[in-house]
């Protein structure tokens, strides 16, 4: 999995490409929340507690109805950021979604259950170019977090912000 920090890399980018009048600053901050929200299920890997099958890590809140009940969030937001309704929702799937979607593209771990629970197959991208992140907080901040943080920098940052910088740029050069 990539690390927290790199999870918000995709509300950030689309943000950047939107501007902020269509993502005020508490919409980017609830999409960033939502791109990390799935990682919730990491929290009993703390404590030394494992769950299994579909309660495993990257199981039900990497799912596309995970990310689907998690939109309703925005439908109920959407009001206060005054954006449509649709706007809002998809705002917070979308930002959810991209999680397991990143998941899928790293170099480790089980795999992603985006489709349960219509299939309980778990996928990988066929291109996997980010290096998975340790659970384990102590083994986070170590050698190994730093060639985690390294390669996201490189395989996710970059070409998301430059992606949501170069729309941004053209998005204001049609506007002049």
């Amino acid at each position: 999995m990539p690390t927290i920090f790199t999870h918000v890399a995709v509300p950030v980018a689309a943000a950047l490409a939107l501007g902020s009048r269509r993502v005020p600053p508490s919409m980017l901050l609830v999409g960033a929340l939502a791109a990390i929200a799935p990682d919730f299920d990491g929290i009993p890997y703390q404590f030394g507690s494992a769950g299994s099958g579909i309660w495993a890590h990257r199981g039900i809140t990497h799912t596309a109805l995970f990310a689907l009940l998690m939109g309703l969030f925005g439908l109920w937001l959407a009001r206060w950021w005054k954006v449509p309704r649709l706007a809002g929702f998809a705002w917070v799937f979308f930002c959810t979604l991209s999680h397991p979607l990143l998941d899928m593209m790293t170099s480790g771990g089980s795999g992603i259950a985006l489709l349960w629970p219509l299939s309980s197959e778990r996928f990988f991208s066929p291109w996997r170019p980010i290096a998975v992140s340790p659970i384990a907080a102590d083994r986070f901040f170590s050698q190994r977090g730093v060639q985690v943080l390294v390669s996201e920098l490189y395989n996710v940052w970059f070409p998301l912000l430059t992606l949501g910088l170069s729309i941004f740029a053209l998005r204001h050069t049609r506007k002049s």
